[in-house]
């Protein structure tokens, strides 16, 4: 019986060559799309997936009101935490970014991008395998450094690098152990150190966010009484304090500063995909844009399985005497619906096959796209590959099977077997559901392209093209700033530099340090504190709308006078704030100046208050000043870079490489992933098109093809062949009418709901939809018609000879 099936599906091959191409091609482009999906998908949530206690560890994260969410914690929780909670383990104290230095062994000296400074009890929460020494030893004091085993290769060699001393930072450090990161992690650091615990200490009685904060649970269900604690000692260390000081009571307190801090816990397997201020240094994934990517993948590939249903249930015509037939000679329905089913699985697999090979082909393009280095391997894919065989199987083959097995012999074997309505209306449904696919690709891909135009186009406040910013890196014993008041001034000699000045911010970047002041008896306003030196916004083409800027005229500009953001006077609610007095942190600071609102996160963001102060304020931390910003003229820009770069290495700094960033281009990163969707929605449009056009042709072909006796009969009786066209046309114009008119719903609705994560976003326009309307009219008029006229021009001698 198996013999026979495979001869039958064979020779139906042969008889139908377009039929199985397209059904084949059409099926591996939507298999194909599914695969790059569920590899990236797969690759994503791979990360701390090897970590033995990844459900007890946890991030503490903490709301301080208006949206804003830090990852950064007071060094003073945790220890407290640790004395009055019992569901607490253990904790760790972290920095939230890497360090890039040059960490030197004797002569050699190596450019490291990812140093990482945690407590001791590091190796705890991340137990990477050790090849020397281990994880509980490897950071026991202040001088003791682990290094990856990449890192020890690049400063060691073949030689063992236990107990070998390194200089990092002007201090000597003993290499204690040597990790390998096998495991994909949230943390991958190239050395760990545990320089933090001398912050830690400066700041164990101070209240201020700068560390990073990981707990690990004696239980994954205690994560609420752990919220409770922090919340607690929250209000009763720090907020019951700082209301005492200013003689209010914590009711009145609150009314007048906002909400207390709230704190939440991100476990470890979900901080890789987390929307916000990661935890975590190094990239982090996209959630939003993983979503969409397998969203879309399925919508392809349910295309592809309606375009098989379709073209089966019309070629199943050609079969319908062979059904009959069958039934006659005593074939019940489930064997015709397992041979129909089994050549489903055929077509499917070679589907398959030819989908791993388009995958393999272009697999270095998509990993160019997305920035990594996927492969086609690993037992979860291959599980994941035969699930999707089987439900493309079910799917695709069941529907047309059943339909088949239909089929009622006298009626087949008299000729009657085409005039099936479940049959017709199940071929026009998936039409429908065709057109409805391929606008929603074409509204998504226009609305997606409009915004990310959008956002390269808006102006956002500054002008960053002539301005670059300078990495400075600090220097153990020397004071930051004096430092960057000697390069300013020699760097202006240098051809071509027309202003040197700095600030401790990097547009683009997600560099944030948030305060609060009080105007009045108003509730307090939370800021985001930009520390700058004279001239800075100048430079960066950021304009002042009332009073002045900051300048070297007035001592006070250094003391006691402010510049705010227009969006923070607004928050003020004062119409006139020059001269206006804001009280923060306790003392009196003068308003002279407001900063015209310039975007500095992205347009994702709203644009946050600001408060502008010169870096020798008293509240400002000028040792922190870490990039210095210089405009350079537009004529000979490489050459002024390259004089820069030489002065830099020659009086700056020697070990640490000139490394810069343009701000618009600092920026512009931060569209990068929009950018990516904007493209993806268009090659995924493109795809969409094709799959549909094939399926419209191949059964437009097939529908014509039935009717051809039907036209000779009109031709010989007169019919025009305009009046023939507009009767085999007009069906599909009106599939192709309800599909948009069904399409443009959801396409409105995701839409929408995609463009919400943009503070600064365009309104739907109705161009996309006129557009996606005219496309699609004028694909199936094109495609219709063509065969419609193919038609017209039938043979009638050939059709009526033996009527």
């Amino acid at each position: 019986m198996l013999k026979n099936w495979i001869n039958i599906f064979i020779y139906h091959i042969k008889t139908n060559k377009l039929f199985t191409a397209l059904n084949v091609l059409g099926l591996s482009i939507g298999i194909s799309g599914l695969i790059f999906a569920i590899l990236y998908w797969n690759n994503e949530h791979s990360y701390d997936q090897w970590n033995p206690d990844k459900n007890k560890i946890f991030s503490v994260m903490n709301d301080i009101g208006e949206g804003n969410i830090w990852s950064v914690n007071p060094a003073t929780s945790a220890p407290i935490l640790k004395m009055i909670s019992p569901a607490l383990d253990s904790y760790c104290y972290t920095q939230v970014e890497y360090y890039k230095e040059t960490i030197t062994y004797k002569e050699k000296r190596e450019l490291l991008d990812k140093i990482y400074t945690a407590q001791s009890t590091f190796f705890t929460f991340f137990p990477y395998e050790f090849i020397h020494g281990n994880g509980k030893t490897a950071l026991k004091d202040r001088n003791s450094m682990a290094l990856s085993e990449e890192t020890a290769s690049r400063l060691f060699g073949n030689e063992n690098p236990m107990g070998k001393q390194v200089k990092y930072l002007d201090k000597l450090f003993v290499v204690r152990g040597v990790y390998r990161l096998n495991h994909k992690s949230s943390v991958m650091p190239s050395a760990v150190t545990t320089i933090i615990e001398e912050d830690l200490a400066k700041n164990k009685d101070k209240w201020s966010y700068n560390f990073g904060l990981m707990l690990k649970l004696k239980k994954e269900s205690d994560t609420t009484s752990i919220i409770k604690d922090l919340n607690t000692i929250f209000i009763d260390k720090c907020l019951k304090i700082q209301a005492n000081q200013e003689g209010l009571s914590v009711e009145n307190f609150i009314k007048k500063y906002g909400e207390p801090v709230k704190s939440s816990l991100l476990s470890l397997p979900n901080t890789r995909l987390y929307k916000g201020n990661d935890p975590f240094p190094g990239d982090s994934g996209n959630l939003q844009f993983l979503r969409i990517l397998m969203g879309l993948s399925i919508l392809i590939l349910l295309l592809s399985i309606v375009n098989y249903i379709n073209l089966a249930t019309a070629n199943a015509v050609k079969r319908a005497k062979e059904v009959g037939i069958r039934k006659i000679v005593g074939a019940g329905k489930p064997q015709i619906i397992v041979q129909f089913v089994f050549e489903t699985a055929l077509i499917t697999l070679f589907s398959l096959l030819l989908a791993l090979v388009i995958v393999e082909l272009t697999l270095p393009f998509y990993n160019s796209f997305l920035n990594k280095d996927l492969i086609l391997e690993g037992s979860q894919f291959y599980i994941q590959l035969i699930l999707i065989f089987i439900i493309v199987i079910i799917v695709a083959g069941v529907l047309p099977a059943i339909y088949v097995s239909n089929f009622e012999p006298l009626k087949v074997l008299k000729g009657n077997f085409s005039r099936s309505k479940n049959g017709i209306w199940l071929r026009n449904g998936m039409l429908v559901l065709q057109f409805t696919i391929a606008t929603f690709f074409i509204i998504g891909s226009f609305i997606v392209y409009q915004q990310v135009k959008y956002m390269t186009e808006k102006d956002l406040g500054f002008k960053g093209s002539q301005v670059i910013d300078v990495i400075f890196k600090s220097k153990e014993g020397k004071d930051q700033y004096d430092r960057y008041k000697i390069i300013k001034q020699q760097a202006l000699n240098i051809k071509g530099i027309e202003a040197v000045s700095t600030g401790l911010f990097s547009i683009g970047s997600d560099e944030n340090s948030w305060d609060s002041f009080s105007y009045k008896n108003n509730k307090g306003v939370l800021i985001q504190r930009m520390g700058i030196d004279f001239g800075i916004l100048n430079i960066l083409g950021i304009k002042i709308t009332k009073g002045r800027d900051l300048t070297d005229k007035f001592s006070s500009d250094t003391i006691s006078n402010v510049l705010l953001n227009e969006t923070a006077v607004k928050a003020m609610q004062e119409a006139n704030p020059i001269d206006k007095v804001i009280n923060w942190r306790g003392k009196n600071y003068k308003i002279v100046g407001v900063v015209k609102d310039f975007n500095y996160f992205g347009l994702e963001n709203k644009i946050s208050p600001m408060i502008f102060m010169h870096l020798t304020t008293n509240a400002i931390k000028k040792e922190i000043l870490h990039n210095i910003s210089f405009k350079i003229a537009p004529q000979d820009m490489s050459k002024t870079i390259a004089d820069l770069d030489k002065f830099w290495r020659a009086n700056v700094d020697a070990e640490y490489p000139f490394e810069y960033n343009f701000v618009d281009k600092n920026f512009a990163r931060k569209y990068k992933q929009y950018e990516n969707q904007s493209l993806l929605f268009s090659l995924l449009n493109i795809i969409v098109i094709g799959i549909a056009v094939f399926g419209l042709f191949a059964l437009a072909s097939f529908s014509m093809e039935r009717r051809l006796r039907e036209i000779a009969i009109r031709k010989t009786l007169g019919a025009e062949t305009n009046v023939l066209l507009q009767e085999l046309s007009k069906q599909y114009i009106l599939f192709c009418v309800i599909g948009f008119v069904i399409g443009i719903i959801p396409a409105y609705f995701l839409l929408e709901k995609w463009l919400e994560n943009f503070a600064y976003r365009i309104n739907i326009p109705i161009l996309p939809f006129i557009i996606a309307f005219v496309s699609l009219l004028f694909l199936t008029l094109t495609i219709v018609l063509a065969k419609a006229y193919q038609v017209t021009k039938v043979d009638v001698l050939k059709y009526l000879k033996y009527e």
